[in-house]
């Protein structure tokens, strides 16, 4: 037991040295950081709501797009690339459902920032993925992890600033998955898959 938790360490030392994990972690930062610091300034209510469902919904288009681009990338191994498929599929799920709770709300879903058919060098500049560092698989799956811990810790944000607390529900269950994409991308890359015990204590 204790030569795991020493490995636990020690990976999340690795993690917190590894520059395109923290690029992830950087990308899904833009989006939430000034997203969440105006929500906290919101009185709560249905328009607070209607924010942070479209915050939500940006981060999304985002993730979405981040996958698109490591599968495109053609650095990926067809499992790891049946992978990233699968998990661009459940962010495409989540975007869904969000957009779906937008309209009946009586709100405007926010749309990408560009067509998922545009290619992958326009699809990296309009996000600002650093599509200049993705030299092999592993750099791929270090940028999506730190994608996805960060998607993980702005729903955690979220939970408590909804107004509706079916919202915040879902909000909690779509955390869940981030946070399981992240487990899996770490033990893709040979890493203990959950470093820590909390989600807001994962490596960042």
């Amino acid at each position: 037991m204790k030569e795991m938790e020493n490995q636990g360490l020690d990976r999340r030392d690795f993690f917190k040295k590894s520059a395109l994990f923290g690029l992830g972690l950087a990308a899904v930062g833009s989006l939430t950081m000034p997203a969440l610091a105006e929500a906290a300034a919101m009185p709560k209510g249905p328009k607070h709501d209607l924010y942070l469902l479209n915050f939500a919904l940006n981060a999304e288009h985002q993730a979405i797009a981040a996958y698109q681009v490591g599968a495109e990338s053609k650095l990926l191994d067809p499992a790891l690339l049946k992978v990233a498929l699968s998990f661009q599929a459940d962010h495409e799920a989540h975007a869904a459902i969000l957009a779906e709770t937008i309209k009946k709300l009586g709100g405007t879903p926010v749309t990408p920032k560009v067509s998922l058919k545009a290619s992958m060098t326009e699809l990296a500049s309009k996000w600002g993925f650093p599509l200049d560092k993705l030299k092999n698989q592993n750099d791929v799956l270090h940028f999506a992890a730190g994608l996805e811990v960060g998607a993980a810790k702005a729903y955690l944000g979220t939970v408590p600033e909804f107004s509706n607390p079916e919202l915040a529900h879902a909000a909690a269950n779509i955390e869940g998955d981030e946070a399981m994409h992240f487990a899996v991308l770490r033990s893709a890359l040979g890493e203990f898959p959950v470093p820590a015990a909390f989600i807001s204590a994962m490596p960042s």
